[in-house]
This record gives C-alpha cells, sequence and structure tokens, in this order.
C-alpha cells in the first residue's frame, strides 16, 4: 500500500471517568492535556476526537450539562494551545453541544453516533454551521444495543441501506461534508464486525470517506480464520482489524494509540 493509499489517524481522547479504554482517558483543563494534544500532534494523529459521554455497552446516561461541563475547559484549552496542525472532532450526540462548541473553536466535525438519530435538530445545527459530520449507524443505546443484532435481511444489506436513507437526510438538511461509519461494535456480532470489515469496499458506493473503529472492541479478541491468515504477523486483533480496514478502502481510522 503506498504512502498516500494510507488512512488518517482519529485518536480517541476521552474526558470521562468510564470509557472502557482507560488509557484514553485525559483530564482537563490541567497542563497534562495540552502537553498529550501535542504529544499526539507529534506522534503523527491527524485527527483529534473529543469526547466527554461514555457509549460503551452498558454505561450510563449522561444529562447534557454534565457533558458540556466535561467538554468546554478541554476546547477553551485547545482555542489557546492550538491543535498543532491536527483536526479537532467532537464526539456528541447533542445538537446544543454542538452549538455552544462552536461559540468556542471555529472548526471542527461532528462525530455523532446516532447519525442524527438521538436529536432531531442535530442534522440541521450541523449544516446552519457549515460543518463536516460523521454518520455512524447503530441500533438503541449503550444498556440495549446487544440485543439488537438481528439484521434478516443481512448486516451490509442493512447497513447499504441505512446509509442510503442518510444521504438523504444529508442533502435535504443541506450537510455537504459526511463521512461514513458503519460503528463497529454496535448493536453487531463479532461475526458482523468481521463481515463488514471484510466487505468494507461495498459501503464505498456512496463515494464518501469510510471510518473505522475497531481499536480494542470486544470483537477483536477473536480472529476469524479468513482474517488471521491475511495478516500472520499482526500482534493482536486489533491490528488484524485496522489492517483489514486499510487493505479494503478505510479513509479514516479511529484509534487509541500510535
Amino acid at each position: 500500500m503506498d504512502m498516500q493509499d494510507k488512512p488518517r489517524l482519529m485518536v480517541a481522547l476521552n474526558l470521562t471517568p468510564d470509557s472502557f479504554y482507560a488509557p484514553s482517558r485525559v483530564s482537563s483543563p490541567d497542563g497534562t492535556f495540552a502537553m498529550r494534544v501535542k504529544a499526539l500532534a507529534r506522534a503523527g494523529a491527524d485527527i483529534l476526537d473529543l469526547g466527554a459521554v461514555s457509549t460503551r455497552p452498558g454505561a450510563a446516561e449522561v444529562p447534557l450539562e454534565t457533558e458540556w461541563e466535561r467538554l468546554e475547559p478541554a476546547l477553551r484549552v485547545l482555542s489557546r494551545h492550538g491543535l498543532h496542525g491536527m483536526r479537532l472532532s467532537i464526539d456528541t450526540t447533542r445538537a446544543e453541544v454542538v452549538r455552544r462548541a462552536s461559540m468556542i473553536v471555529d472548526s471542527f466535525i461532528v462525530n455523532d453516533i446516532s447519525a442524527g438519530e438521538d436529536d432531531a435538530g442535530m442534522l440541521g445545527a450541523v449544516a446552519a454551521l457549515g460543518l463536516d459530520y460523521i454518520a455512524m449507524h447503530k441500533r438503541g443505546g449503550p444498556r440495549t444495543m446487544d440485543a439488537m443484532t438481528d439484521y434478516p435481511e443481512g448486516i451490509m444489506d442493512s447497513l447499504t441501506e441505512y446509509f442510503r436513507s442518510f444521504s438523504q437526510k444529508a442533502e435535504a438538511a443541506g450537510i455537504q461534508n459526511w463521512i461514513l461509519d458503519p460503528g463497529l461494535g454496535f448493536a453487531k456480532t463479532p461475526e458482523q464486525n468481521w463481515e463488514i470489515l471484510l466487505r468494507l469496499r461495498e459501503l464505498k458506493r456512496f463515494g464518501r470517506p469510510v471510518l473505522i473503529g475497531a481499536a480494542d472492541k470486544r470483537f477483536t479478541r477473536s480472529v476469524p480464520p479468513e482474517a488471521a491468515r491475511l495478516f500472520p504477523d499482526a500482534a493482536d486483533g486489533t491490528e488484524v482489524a485496522e489492517s483489514l480496514a486499510a487493505s479494503r478502502g478505510a479513509d479514516i481510522l479511529r484509534v487509541h494509540r500510535l
């Protein structure tokens, strides 16, 4: 794979006490946060994904004001110290958080795991602010998604129909630039997650960048033989999943480590 074909790297930093990957948790607004952001940029991160609500399986709901209390100080640190060449992504499902964030930082990507379904005002807010948008597929929420993995028509046909419908919503709302995320680990069995990765090229039909977040998710603990054979030197299941995604056309990898 040529250098220019390598996916961009989105690194997750979580302003939460309970995100499932503990090393991704950070405190703000102390100097350690600013130093960590700078270190990620030096290490080669292209996008910094900042989240203030955990979406791990079983996670409790977080009120709007709690999310904002976690996020606002970090945004003010970034507005003072900069992103050192990275783009900023804000991981939220709430239009009000997007509006408040836009008062502090000029430009960012909205990373919405609900593709606008959790907040009816989200798509309109994104369009009005002219922001780039990540639309992810999921079903249910952290406490219900593990029981919502039945796709009678097959996972890839379901995803195709879902993003066909979303593309129409985005156009109607006036969103110009959006990124497709099939939502690995969200209401999907391990077998379905690996099928998505093996057949990822099918989602390129929409002509949109494809984002994959596979790092350290439960399904990577067991790698199917057809994937393992492709990357026999991979250190673990995460590396197999990310290598497979890159080889199948992923444009962005959401990672925990560089």
